[in-house]
């Protein structure tokens, strides 16, 4: 895999370009260009979870159908993981990753402008399935940076996505209190037409291409790589568990707090999420930890942590400032085991990245959807008490699968 910047490469005689000592880097704006990149890209999956009431009512979809605008924006980005994402080891990247950008734009305002439920379900499949852009940019910066600075300029970029993930509640908030659901996808198909002219003008135009096997090859090598790496499949497993848990908890919240007795604006609502962001920020050092010897220990204190936080998270209606101590730690939790998911398989299979975090999300996407329809299901027919054992039993198994799995392993080395 090459790892220099052709520029600079072009710039200096008798540079070989697969030499990993003559790697040029990632200058830091460029970095912040890709976080913001991913920021963006991955709030447009998200934005929908506090809007849900008021797309609803706009398109008269009931409470219990509701859901599937984050479940079938979640199955469009599964299927970019499995379909798009594996091009960016065949193809030029820098056209890649503009063209999605371009694309979403187009996926946004369609979004924005659906005059009927059905118009609506279409675009988010496509505005889930270019969302992973996300996906294409941490492969690139993981491709142009020097080896001794890859971990550093690879979290920079991906605190891009916790940022996006977090953040998209609030900025949605804000912008349908103002101008309604519509404007919320209408800025940000403004936004990725900017990020995606902005991109054109600065990525490098001879990224090197990884990989010349055919299409159909990289895509039957993710199953192998399952079959292949045990740690791959139990990391994989965990992925599914937290993040319908996660979704659970986002997609549901909003239609208790928009209600009585509370009656709370979106931009409140969104407020939520800046609450959450600090968990999730928090967790970064969970990398570290893995990168010490720490990673079961990890995961098993998060997992713990996350079947806790919804006994805080049941305190909704009766006490708003514990349901908000359950929130942090559940998206600490969540985030703190996906970062230490990603640190075990990127180690197990160093010459297979983009192949890895495709097929991991895919759990990722997978959990999130379930965990959106079950939410609103579960909301539609128990009320708030169903969200949160429905949350509890996917954190529960998670905590058991890892348990199984780690005696497991401690029975294979004795």
């Amino acid at each position: 895999m090459m790892n220099i910047h052709p520029r600079e490469c072009r710039r200096s005689a008798g540079c070989d370009p697969t030499d990993d000592r003559q790697a040029f880097g990632l200058p830091h704006w460029m970095l912040v260009i890709f976080a913001i990149t991913c920021a963006g890209s991955v709030a447009n999956i998200y934005y929908a979870q506090p809007l849900l009431d008021t797309i609803a009512t706009s398109f008269g979809i009931g409470a219990a159908r509701i859901g599937l605008v984050v479940t079938l924006t979640q199955i469009g980005y599964a299927a970019g993981l499995l379909f798009i994402v594996p091009l960016g080891d065949l193809v030029n990247r820098r056209k890649l990753i503009v063209a999605q950008a371009l694309l979403s734009a187009i996926a946004l305002a369609g979004v924005g402008s659906a005059p009927a439920a059905p118009f609506l379900f279409a675009g988010m499949v496509l505005v889930g399935l270019l969302a992973v852009v996300v996906q294409v940019l941490v492969a690139l910066t993981a491709t142009l940076a020097r080896p001794e600075e890859r971990g550093r300029a690879v979290g920079l970029v991906t605190s891009g996505v916790v940022i996006g993930i977090l953040a998209a509640r609030f900025v949605a908030g804000i912008l349908a209190d103002a101008g309604g659901w519509r404007a919320v996808y209408f800025f940000s198909a403004g936004l990725m037409l900017l990020m995606g002219l902005l991109l054109a003008s600065v990525l490098p135009r001879n990224i090197p291409v990884a990989s010349a096997e055919r299409y159909s090859v990289v895509l039957r090598s993710i199953p192998a790589l399952f079959l292949r790496e045990p740690v791959l499949r139990q990391r994989a497993g965990l992925a599914f568990l937290i993040f319908a848990s996660f979704s659970t908890l986002w997609t549901a919240m909003v239609l208790p707090l928009s209600a009585a007795p509370f009656f709370l604006s979106h931009t409140t609502i969104g407020l939520f999420g800046l609450a959450g962001l600090a968990g999730a920020l928090a967790a970064s050092r969970a990398g570290r930890m893995a990168d010490r010897g720490f990673a079961e220990r990890t995961t098993g204190v998060s997992l713990a942590l996350l079947v806790f936080s919804w006994g805080a998270i049941g305190f909704l209606p009766h006490a708003l400032a514990v349901f908000t101590i359950g929130v942090v730690l559940l998206d600490f939790a969540v985030q703190a085991v996906h970062v230490t998911n990603q640190s075990l398989i990127f180690a197990a299979r160093p010459d297979a990245h983009s192949r890895l975090v495709g097929g991991y999300m895919v759990f990722y996407s997978a959990g999130s959807a379930l965990g959106a329809i079950a939410s609103t299901a579960s909301y539609a027919r128990y009320g708030w008490t169903g969200v949160c054992l429905t949350g509890a039993t996917f954190s529960l198994a998670a905590l058991l699968l890892w348990a199984w799995s780690y005696a497991r392993s401690r029975r294979r080395v004795s």
